[in-house]
């Protein structure tokens, strides 16, 4: 089956002569050079490259347009047409049979459609690469939606998946950018996130927790899960109404009152990664919806909650201190906080990376602030620190990919939206919060509960430190005394060594002397006394000196 799939994966890349891609300093094997050799006799195709690669990906079928569309997101791995044309990438997925889809709801269940439902329409309301949707009512009234994971999928991706990584693994060998830009991780990456969108109840749980977040702020509205029809393959929660967020003759026509709304996102987004450390990853337009009943204080409603991201306190910390410092230019800031965070290696020449980091980027303020893309920023700089060595961070790869969804979808919104304006407050606020008297007075507050958790244990913790003290210096002493003796015992045996070293070679002189004979004449005395003497030193230094 993967030998078949292989075939077929060769079949579109010749077709669309995909090798038209491949960088040309990639030291490739003999044998791969000879088969692109091969495939250049193939007619090349009126399309372009990226175009190419878009098409390919979209006839080799779902789990590689899922492929495409994260793919879509690695700027720092692919220039703008390719990453511009993988962003076109869409689910256009047709429906599985809707008997299948009742199976799979009755088998997950418990029990048949008109038992748990009251109405179930058997017409699709979408249809994507893992799951589709149905509309549906539950006996207790409320309008819900049924999501339902396609049956078969697990083994298709896994099948994929294999030759996924059979590709990155021939990338990272032999590209010379291969091992930073780890193209076996993003096959890793990928796989962890396309295995947690089969896994409902996780999606669930991510809702659930982002709902509890939002509720009741009147800012972010996530429909409610109904857990006691989740399972693994199968969520039903909440049906919503909304216009879509790409609908902006609709929001318009209702008269939303537009810069508020696009401001608003930017706010949502701030909150979910510096105050949450929560946030949905994946915000396109198809995933968001718009509240428009009261339209000069619209909001927004989030789904499908698969892909949720989260950040280190450390990055945190440095992500906002850095973009703080790029836009107040100061670069060589910049250039530090980089290396502090470990982002590059720690030997970076600070002042050469700062002249780089200016180079790439004060053509950048040559534009009017409300022009300048918050998200592109963000990818300026990860494409400069890619030039030291900077390892791939997945995320902050993740954060780039949400920044650049939401300021499009605020752009599109509102095209003057000054991005910008919005954040720079926010981050400065939370950076005081964070660092001044109140962030500490919080981190105090926070961790109060378990200290004084501690406090009846306070006195056996002290007296257990200080047998343990006492005890250590007993370890130390006798440890002083063993090795004292060690020393004792190596200085004995060296001076035996030497002794027996001594003694053997006065013995072998000794036997040598007594044994030489006298050519013409008897053994003179006085060499064979020598070589008694000699003789009686060896036993000596031998076996009673040492």
């Amino acid at each position: 089956m993967r030998l078949f799939r292989i075939l077929r994966i060769l079949r579109v890349v010749s077709k669309h002569r995909l090798d038209r891609l491949i960088p040309s300093d990639l030291d490739l094997p003999r044998s791969v050079r000879a088969g692109l050799i091969l495939l250049r006799l193939v007619k090349t195709p009126s399309t372009s490259p990226a175009v190419s690669l878009r098409l390919s990906l979209e006839e080799l079928g779902p789990v590689f347009v899922k492929f495409g569309q994260i793919l879509s997101t690695r700027r720092d791995m692919f220039n703008d047409d390719v990453a511009d044309e993988l962003q076109k990438l869409q689910d256009q997925v047709p429906a599985f049979a809707t008997a299948d889809a009742r199976e799979i709801i009755e088998a997950a269940l418990g029990n048949d459609i008109e038992t748990l439902f009251t109405a179930f329409d058997d017409h699709p309301l979408a249809s994507a690469s893992v799951a589709q949707v149905h509309t549906a009512n539950l006996k207790t009234g409320e309008s819900v939606v049924v999501k339902i994971i396609r049956p078969g999928i697990e083994v298709t991706i896994k099948q994929d998946l294999q030759v996924m990584y059979l590709l990155a693994n021939f990338l990272e060998r032999g590209w010379e950018d291969g091992r930073r830009l780890h193209p076996v991780a993003v096959v890793r990456d990928y796989e962890r996130t396309i295995l947690d969108e089969l896994d409902l109840l996780l999606e669930a749980a991510n809702a659930t927790q982002l709902r509890k977040h939002w509720d009741l702020s009147g800012k972010l509205y996530v429909p409610l899960v109904y857990w006691e029809y989740c399972r693994t393959n199968v969520m039903v929660m909440e049906r919503i109404h909304g216009l879509g967020s790409a609908d902006v003759q609709g929001l318009r026509d209702r008269g939303v009152n537009m810069q508020k709304l696009a401001h608003l996102g930017v706010e949502i987004f701030f909150t979910q990664v510096f105050e949450h450390n929560f946030f949905h990853a994946d915000m396109h337009p198809g995933n968001v919806f718009i509240d428009a009943s009261d339209p000069g204080n619209p909001t927004y409603i989030a789904l499908d909650c698969a892909i949720i991201g989260s950040l280190t306190e450390n990055d945190k910390n440095y992500l906002a201190r850095n973009l703080l410092a790029f836009f107040k230019q100061d670069y060589y800031e910049v250039a530090r906080l980089h290396v502090e965070s470990e982002w590059v290696p720690f030997d970076t020449d600070i002042k050469e990376f700062e002249a780089v980091i200016r180079s790439v980027c004060e053509p950048i303020f040559q534009k009017p602030i409300s022009e300048i893309s918050f998200g592109k920023v963000l990818l300026s700089l990860f494409q400069t620190a890619r030039r030291f060595d900077m390892e791939v961070q997945p995320q902050l790869v993740l954060l780039q990919k949400t920044l650049l969804n939401i300021e499009g979808m605020g752009r599109q919104l509102y095209p003057e939206l000054d991005l910008w304006q919005t954040a720079a407050p926010y981050m400065e606020r939370w950076m005081k919060e964070r660092m001044g008297i109140r962030g500490l007075l919080k981190q105090v507050g926070d961790h109060a509960p378990s200290l004084f958790g501690q406090l009846p244990e306070l006195p056996q913790l002290a007296l257990t430190a200080l047998a343990e003290i006492k005890h250590l210096g007993r370890n130390n002493r006798q440890q002083t005394q063993l090795l004292q003796k060690l020393q004792t015992t190596l200085e004995q045996s060296d001076r035996r060594q030497r002794s027996t070293r001594l003694g053997s070679f006065s013995l072998l002189l000794a036997l040598a002397v007594a044994a030489t004979p006298i050519t013409g004449i008897a053994p003179s005395m006085p060499l064979q006394l020598s070589a008694g003497i000699l003789g009686c030193l060896g036993v000596y230094w031998m076996f009673i000196k040492t």
